[in-house]
């Protein structure tokens, strides 16, 4: 398995590949993961780490397209070309930009190879501002449909990332596993939910909605602070918990509170670990998810649905993929909104009760662990079916 990205920090695509490969090892499989230099290793049954050389100086990796990931990448091929040198491997399973590289070996080795799309090249560079560039951007696609066209399988997260690979002509190659599993990588703690809003100076009964994320640009988290401002005008007793981002990030987000006069309302607790976040979910009253560009759904919805909180999240394609009004408090990505919609479910005890329930109902039904084990197993099964570039014929039509 081929993961260019630092494997394991707690931030979506690492989870991702955390839960991929615990289901692989679940389901019997033996996974020798080749990922970066940077992050922590993870006791995983059936799973071996090898890391490939660092850079000096390099301690962090940003998110998205950048000059660091490249290199990396670079890097990671030498620690690849080694393992197939003294390994004879059953496949090779590729996430994001290692696709080029999973398609290129299966070909050289003559192994099926399965691609793991958790997001469409070309959109991150719009969706990171990384660069206007319609040379890099004709790249990104021409890479995309290089792994797409070149694999024997290809795993997608969201019905969006399913119909782009449809469109392409090779929908028969594609089955969509949503991230059902979340981020619990670690045992839920025993932390009283009391005890997260004392740590963080917040009334016992204080209305509480709760951030958990990146900072990234596209997550949507000025936008928030805009509407905590707002909502704070009526509510000042009210309070918005955001977990995440870099010490800069949170700096800057600081600093644009105060500017709106929402330092108040606004509490920052910076990134903590993945094995507290269950507490600050029971701790709040409404769980949010201000993303504004981007379709990919949030891995962390899946588990919101499953907390017994309502949520509120912006009325884009990145929700409403899994999201539906009966669900879940939808509205325009705008502060004003926002706040209206956040204020509306913190004096409605009983609406939100009521929409937390119907949002358990559905991940009960449709996104639950068992599920994403038994696909995981399907997209195995087409994989050893299969011949090396050749979508399998042999999965019955029903298991498609």
């Amino acid at each position: 398995m081929l993961a260019p990205e630092p494997f394991f920090e707690p931030r979506g695509t690492p989870f991702s590949e955390y839960h991929r490969i615990k289901a692989l090892g679940d389901l019997g499989h033996r996974v020798d993961l080749v990922t970066y230099p940077i992050g922590r290793d993870v006791p995983l049954p059936n799973l071996r780490i090898f890391r490939s050389p660092g850079l000096p100086f390099v301690k962090k990796v940003p998110i998205g397209p950048s000059f660091t990931k490249l290199a990396l990448d670079g890097l990671m091929l030498l620690t690849i070309m080694r393992r197939v040198m003294s390994v004879r491997y059953d496949a090779i399973h590729s996430h994001e930009e290692m696709g080029v590289v999973g398609v290129w070996l299966s070909k050289l080795l003559g192994l099926p190879h399965l691609y793991d799309m958790h997001s469409s090249l070309p959109q991150q560079l719009s969706n990171f501002k990384y660069s206007r560039s319609a040379v890099l951007r004709r790249l990104f696609a021409l890479a995309e449909d290089r792994m797409v066209h070149g694999s024997d399988v290809v795993v997608t997260i969201c019905q969006e990332l399913q119909d782009t690979v449809t469109a392409m002509g090779v929908g028969e190659r594609a089955l969509l596993i949503e991230n059902v599993m979340g981020g619990d990588v670690d045992e839920a703690p025993s932390r009283p939910a009391a005890e997260i809003r004392t740590a963080w100076g917040i009334a016992a009964d204080a209305p509480l909605a709760l951030y958990t994320g990146t900072f990234e640009a596209y997550q949507g988290v000025e936008m928030l602070i805009e509407a905590a401002a707002i909502l704070g005008r009526s509510r000042p007793h009210a309070r918005v918990l955001v977990v995440g981002g870099e010490p800069q990030q949170v700096d800057r987000a600081r600093g644009l509170a105060r500017e709106l006069g929402a330092a108040d309302v606004v509490v920052f607790t910076g990134q903590q670990p993945a094995r507290e976040i269950p507490s600050f979910v029971q701790a709040c009253d409404v769980l949010v998810s201000p993303r504004i560009r981007g379709t990919n759904t949030p891995l962390k919805i899946y588990s919101y649905l499953r907390s017994g909180k309502p949520i509120v999240a912006t009325d884009l394609l990145t929700h409403t993929q899994v999201l539906t009004p009966d669900i879940a408090a939808l509205v325009a990505p705008e502060p004003e909104a926002f706040a209206e919609a956040l204020a509306h479910l913190l004096d409605k005890p009983r609406e939100r009760t009521a929409l937390a329930a119907r949002a358990r109902a559905v991940a009960d039904a449709k996104y639950s662990r068992e599920s994403y084990v038994r696909r995981t197993a399907q997209a195995y099964a087409r994989l050893s079916n299969g011949a090396p570039g050749q979508a399998s014929s042999s999965i019955p039509v029903a298991e498609r």
